[in-house]
This record gives structure tokens, C-alpha cells and sequence, in this order.
């Protein structure tokens, strides 16, 4: 007979087994306790948090024949030895995602009038109910709303969401939660002790940390690493086998990114795929340590799910590095991450988000003013001279372009960041110098809140993407500026406004035009 798998083996006998629910396993016992069990439960949350197990519990503690309900469930009455074993009529799981109709549901509530066969309740565990029809739903409403004393219904979903308000009223709800990694560490520390297994405990942390808070999928990855009990499992058979780098590898790299040098960040990610690291488990690594640094740099090492070590090495590295260009590195690796179109280059979507956090946005945007090759001009007719204390517009862009294009640019803007156009929205383009923006706005609030070299690194970036030069902003006062002609200010024709900016004059309309000699 093959071996029976680690996570049914291990599944919780009794509530003091199931990890990181408490607040949970206590509320359900005070009902045993006080016999105010309710008739319908909703348990939600992501898979392999105990929603299943949790069920079982429930069903075992009702039925239960220990007179203590502290007790309850017992393991040694016949109540419970039998759902143990997987023979206890009075238990019936549904799985939702195979019945689906509401001829099931039908049939259920037909069954359900019948007395318990063996205890006290029928306990009806529905797993994934959100994948009930609307007819089964409008079906199983109708039992809800009128169930029979012997019965007990446990809905478990992982989409709450997806289960219609009516059938969330009927149920006591309760939202399972993803167990924090030191938890599932140690869970995973007993079974390996009890199982006579030789693990270290930065390998059981590691599996921990890629079950994402799921008991049952980090027992099941350990399970899957071991496939010889006398093997000694280090955490560098761990990350062979999970295809991740190890942890002194995404520190180099990210010590690379503080210190902008892009090539030897760019070594430490081939040379982690070349030994087997797995492109977008790297990523997902990186952007992990990432959000490290900026829970340190933020609020605290002390939210960091690691040890002492490694708090202080994320404190270390977090005082070096800049709040906007951590923020910029961990969007880009995140949409690295989410980037499923690596072809035959899988590592090519980490490449490209190092480069563009090394170099910043005025840097990556700054190729775009220069064509490949540019064509010759065509012989212009002499200009007037401007005069000595008018700015000289950019190659390409004037400040009638930066005003037509104002709302384009707080919509790039707001791609780069949300919050950034409630504030920018209070300033108005002022001139245009060279590649030297100059936006204004009446509120020193506003200025003093603008004016900080990540915020404004940020706008260069808006403004480069939607004019296609890399432009520098400044931002000001607005009565710090020059006051126009009255004739200026009254101009709305945009021809003749870009004539103002290059220079020209407006003239009164009874001029006489200057004659040639």
C-alpha cells in the first residue's frame, strides 16, 4: 500500500492542531461550549489555510459523545473515530465545482429531511461554493432559510466574492487567514522531527516562505524535497529544487541597484539563471526583499518576517537607497514579475527592470530627443533677434505645446503616480527655457510639496514621455514671473501666441506699415 502524503497525514486531529486560525478555532469552541451552534457557516479565504480541515472539526465536536465540550472533538469516541476514517454517514461533502446544477441542490434538500443516521446533526460540507449556478444558489437559498433542526451546512470559498448577498446573511461567517511564515516554519519543524527527517531550519523557512502562507502547500513541497528520509536536506538542496537563488545573490543584486552600477547587477541575475534559478522566482525574490527595505525605510524593521540578521542587513541597505528610487524599483520588478512574455530570453523582463532602475526615468527617456539620423534642414529665412531677457524654447517644444499637452501629461503622469496629479493640478505652465520647464502656482503649499528632487524627477519623466525630449522642470511662485504686455494677455488666437513666444510683438491696428526704400 503507498504511503499515505505528508498534509493527510498530518491534518489537524482537533482545534489545537489547526495554525494561524484562532480566531477561528476559539469562537467555534465558546459555541460548542454554550450550545449556541449555529445552522449554516461560511469559511473564506485562500486555499490551504484549514477552511476544509476547520469543517471536519466542526462536524467531528457536534457529533462528538465526550460529555466535556472542552473536549469535543474527542478522537475516541465512535462519532469521531469514524470521521477519522472517512465512514461517517451523517458527514456528506459536496464538491461545488462538479455539481454545479441545481437538480444537485435539488436532491440534497430532498435527502435532507431524513433524520441522522448515526449522531446527533448531518453536517453538509459545500467546498467551493462559488462555483454553484445562480439556480443552485436560488435552490440551496430555500434550504438555508428553513433548514431542519439535525442540520448543519459549512459553505468553504476561496472567491467570497462570488457567493450572492442573500446566501451571506443566512451564514456565520468567517474569514480563514494566509498563516504567517514563522508559524508554518515551525508546523513544518514538528512534522520533520516527529518523521525523523534531518532538515535545517533556514530550508524549512525557505519552504515556508514559497507555500505563500498555505500549510497544506508548504507540507506538500516538503514532501516533495524529501524522497529519502536519511538525506541531511540543506537549504541549498532546497533552492535547487525550488529553482530559487539564494538569498546572499538577490542581496548582491540589490546592492547593485543602490549603487547604480548596472553591469554587475546584470551578472548576478545570468549568472543566477545559469544555476538553475527559475527567471520569475527571482523576481518574485527580488521584489520580496524589495518591499523589505521599504517596510524598513517606512515603518520598521520590525514587520520584516525574518530574522535578526536579516532585519539589520534591510535596515543597512534601506538607509542607502532613496524613497523614490526604491518605490520606482519595486514597481518595475513587479511588473517584471507579472511579464509572462519572456520568449526565449525568460530572464530578458529582470534585465530591463535593472537598467531602468539604475538609470532613472530623465536617463531611460533621454534617447527619445535624439533621432537616428537626422535629416538635413531646409534653409530658413532670418528671424528677427530675440531679445537678451526672452527665454530661447526647446528643440521642438514651446510653451504653447506644453499647455495643449498639459492634460496628456498628467494622465502619463498619473501612471507614474496616482497621487501626483492632485498636487500638480494646482500649477500652470510658466515658460519654456531651453529643456527647462518652468510650472507655477500662487500656493507655497503647493511649491514647498513639489519641489523635491524625486517628486520633480518623476514630472521630467511625464513631460519627457509625452513630448518625446527630455525636458528638466522647475517649479516657482507664480507672481515670481515676469508680467506679460497687457496686449499678450489678452491674446487667445494660438498663432498668434506662438508668434509671442518667438518673439514677436502686437501693434496697434492704425499703424501705418513701414514703407521700403
Amino acid at each position: 500500500m503507498p504511503a499515505q502524503a505528508l498534509y493527510l497525514a498530518w491534518r489537524p486531529l482537533s482545534f489545537d492542531d489547526v495554525v494561524g486560525q484562532e480566531h477561528i478555532t476559539r469562537t467555534l469552541r465558546n459555541a460548542l461550549r454554550t450550545g449556541r451552534v449555529r445552522h449554516a457557516y461560511l469559511f473564506s479565504g485562500p486555499r490551504g489555510t484549514g477552511k476544509t480541515t476547520t469543517a471536519r472539526l466542526l462536524a467531528k465536536a457536534v457529533n462528538c459523545q465526550n460529555p466535556d465540550p472542552d473536549q469535543r472533538p474527542c478522537n475516541a469516541c465512535p462519532a469521531c473515530v469514524a470521521v477519522n476514517e472517512g465512514r461517517y454517514l451523517d458527514l456528506i461533502e459536496i464538491d461545488a465545482a462538479t455539481h454545479t446544477g441545481v437538480d444537485d441542490v435539488r436532491d440534497l434538500r430532498d435527502k435532507i429531511a431524513f433524520a441522522p443516521s448515526e449522531g446527533r446533526y448531518k453536517v453538509y460540507i459545500i467546498d467551493e461554493v462559488h462555483r454553484f449556478s445562480g439556480s443552485a444558489f436560488d435552490a440551496l437559498l430555500k434550504t438555508l432559510e428553513e433548514p431542519p433542526d439535525h442540520a448543519i451546512f459549512v459553505l468553504a470559498t476561496t472567491e467570497i466574492d462570488k457567493v450572492p448577498p442573500t446566501i451571506k446573511s443566512r451564514c456565520q461567517p468567517f474569514e480563514f487567514r494566509r498563516v504567517p511564515l514563522t508559524l508554518v516554519a515551525d508546523r513544518l519543524q514538528q512534522i520533520a522531527q516527529s518523521e525523523g527527517l534531518n532538515v535545517e531550519r533556514a530550508a524549512l523557512e525557505l519552504i515556508a516562505r514559497h507555500g505563500t502562507g498555505s500549510v497544506r502547500d508548504s507540507i506538500s513541497l516538503l514532501d516533495q524535497i524529501v524522497t529519502d528520509p536519511a538525506e541531511h536536506i540543506t537549504l541549498e538542496l532546497v533552492q535547487r529544487v525550488l529553482g530559487t537563488a539564494s538569498v546572499e545573490a538577490v542581496r548582491k543584486l540589490v546592492a547593485a541597484l543602490i549603487a547604480r552600477d548596472a553591469g554587475a547587477g546584470l551578472r548576478v541575475i545570468n549568472a543566477a539563471v545559469d544555476a538553475g534559478s527559475d527567471p520569475r522566482q527571482l523576481g518574485q525574490q527580488v521584489v520580496d526583499y524589495l518591499r523589505n527595505l521599504l517596510l524598513a525605510q517606512t515603518a520598521g524593521a520590525d514587520l520584516i518576517e525574518a530574522s535578526h540578521e536579516e532585519r539589520a542587513r534591510c535596515e543597512e541597505q534601506a538607509r542607502q537607497i532613496g524613497r523614490g528610487a526604491l518605490l520606482r524599483a519595486v514597481r518595475l520588478f513587479n511588473e517584471a514579475v507579472s511579464d509572462r512574455r519572456g520568449g526565449w530570453q525568460p530572464q530578458l523582463a529582470l534585465e530591463l527592470a535593472l537598467v531602468e532602475s539604475v538609470r532613472g526615468p530623465e536617463e531611460v527617456s533621454a534617447p527619445l530627443a535624439v533621432p537616428a539620423q537626422a535629416p538635413p534642414a531646409p534653409p530658413a529665412r532670418p528671424a528677427p533677434p530675440a531679445a537678451p531677457d526672452r527665454p530661447q524654447p526647446a528643440v521642438g517644444v514651446t510653451l504653447a505645446d506644453v499647455r495643449e499637452k498639459w492634460n496628456t501629461m498628467l494622465t502619463a503622469l498619473m501612471r507614474l503616480n496616482e497621487q501626483a496629479p492632485a498636487v500638480v493640478s494646482h500649477f500652470q505652465p510658466v515658460r519654456v527655457d531651453g529643456d527647462l520647464v518652468v510650472i507655477g502656482s500662487p500656493d507655497d503649499v503647493f511649491v514647498e510639496r513639489l519641489d523635491h528632487p524625486d517628486k520633480l524627477r518623476v514630472l521630467e519623466m511625464a513631460f519627457s514621455r509625452v513630448h518625446g525630449v527630455a525636458l528638466r522642470v522647475r517649479v516657482m511662485r507664480i507672481s515670481d514671473q515676469p508680467q506679460r504686455p497687457a496686449a499678450a494677455q489678452r491674446v487667445d488666437d494660438p498663432l498668434l501666441s506662438l508668434g509671442l513666444e518667438l518673439g514677436g510683438e502686437i501693434g496697434a491696428l492704425d499703424e501705418e506699415p513701414p514703407t521700403r526704400g
